[in-house]
């Protein structure tokens, strides 16, 4: 699990818990498969570029009479340039057949070429395809590391959660121990006829509600232990439970450089940020899809060219005479679908722009806004660490009256009550600290499993 032992404990780091985490986890497992898909969506469209082997056969039998048997088989080799090999062989006979498919000997091989001249000269629809699924590729990635940092995100707010609850449980376990020890001195001195019955009853009181929310707590605890087994999984894909003995381990804070840190985080969510470069990806797939629009502006103009030459035969090709030449040609009078379609693009292409400007305006400000929390979360910290640590004397001092006689149960108990206020208040400021600092990854698009990753 990547935790370290101490005792009877077992202290289970938040890097740890990412690890495993981003490890295991099924989510974490399921995104990892869009890659695959991605891999997979290439090959799909590489397939329109495999080789294709065809044949024809036709024959006809008519009172006795054979009008002809033709056979053809060729290769095709598509290619992502506009030049389109073929290379095949043909066989014709029979009484009746065309003039135009009568071959010498009835047998003939060619190889050529289909070349397109106008529409399809820089690209078309397979190329257009094949390029778009290579683009899709930083698609799909970008989905993948969106989905694995929204888990780790949810992680680290369950986990932090469950170090709220465990200081939660030291707090009131503390309380409960004070309040216990304050019932027994106030019973000790009523036996000694220094206190009244009233506060003794007060104190029982003090003690049982301390004992009440040392109870909840420990409930709290536990359910947040549920919570963060469901994140912790095998390689086998069974679940987790966290051991009873497990311990959260909070890391000390550092220095926040504010200026450079901000720079650096805003830097990597322009250039790495899983929103932007889906947003960016998607452009550069309208912008295959205009370009194919502007080349059905096109005329369609493909020539043919094939080499004749007849197995067996002992004469040499004769380059001047031994061809087979054609030209197909069409064009849209109107060309109205063929310029709405260029139209829609271009109006596609501004809208995702405009999309995209305003996602990384968006993505920015919701960095400042969360660095500015942070380092105002950080002063906090410092201070209510030191209000907790003024209340903690304080209290020390009235438990020290109260064993000389010298202090009051409505004083102690107003202490009492101040500093478990504020230690339970750390530990929240700690909790939420912590849980900002993650959100603050993932706002940057960031996995906090990144080495770069700012440690504030």
């Amino acid at each position: 699990m990547g935790v370290v032992r101490s005792q009877d404990t077992i202290q289970f780091s938040i890097d740890a818990f990412y690890r495993q985490v981003a490890e295991y986890h099924p989510m974490v497992r399921q995104a990892r498969l869009l890659s695959e898909q991605a891999r997979q969506e290439i090959r799909f469209a590489r397939g329109s570029f495999d080789p294709k082997l065809e044949a024809f056969f036709a024959t006809k039998e008519f009172q006795d009479k054979s009008y002809f048997n033709t056979f053809e088989t060729a290769v095709t080799l598509p290619t992502r340039s506009p030049i389109q090999p073929k290379v095949g062989f043909e066989r014709t006979t029979g009484e009746l057949l065309d003039p135009s498919e009568k071959i010498p000997g009835n047998e003939q091989a060619f190889a050529g070429v289909s070349l397109q001249l106008g529409r399809g000269l820089l690209t078309d629809e397979r190329r257009t395809v094949l390029q778009q699924a290579e683009q899709m590729v930083n698609m799909f990635e970008a989905e993948q590391v969106k989905l694995v940092n929204k888990i780790l995100l949810e992680a680290a707010s369950t986990y932090w959660n469950w170090y709220y609850r465990y200081r939660a449980v030291a707090v009131f376990d503390r309380a409960a121990t004070v309040s216990q020890e304050i019932l027994d001195g106030v019973k000790l001195n009523f036996s000694q006829g220094e206190a009244s019955v009233l506060d003794t009853v007060q104190s029982s009181i003090t003690n049982q509600a301390r004992q009440i929310e040392k109870q909840e707590a420990r409930l709290q605890l536990n359910n947040a232990k549920i919570a963060l087994s469901n994140f912790l999984w095998t390689d086998g894909n069974s679940p987790v439970i966290l051991s009873a003995n497990a311990v959260p381990l909070l890391p000390v804070p550092g220095v926040i450089r504010a200026e450079e840190e901000l720079a650096m985080l805003s830097d990597q969510a322009r250039a790495n940020h899983p929103e932007l470069i889906k947003l960016r990806t998607k452009i550069e797939i309208l912008e295959l899809d205009q370009r194919l629009a502007r080349e059905f502006l096109k005329p369609r103009l493909d020539l043919n060219y094939s080499l004749l030459s007849q197995p067996g035969a002992a004469r040499s090709i004769d380059l001047s005479n031994d061809y087979k030449l054609g030209l197909d040609f069409s064009f849209p009078l109107f060309l109205r679908k063929e310029r709405s379609k260029l139209k829609l693009m271009g109006l596609k292409l501004n809208q995702t722009n405009l999309e995209t400007g305003f996602m990384e305006r968006e993505i920015l400000n919701t960095l400042q806004q969360t660095f500015n929390e942070l380092i105002t979360m950080h002063q906090l910290l410092s201070r209510q660490s030191t209000m907790v640590k003024s209340y903690a004397r304080l209290m020390e001092g009235e438990l020290l009256n109260l064993r000389n006689g010298e202090s009051d149960l409505f004083k102690i108990n107003v202490q009492q009550e101040k500093l478990l206020q504020s230690q339970e208040k750390l530990a929240k400021l700690e909790s939420d600290y912590q849980k900002k600092k993650a959100y603050l990854w993932w706002s940057a698009g960031i996995s906090p499993l990144d080495s770069a990753a700012p440690r504030p």
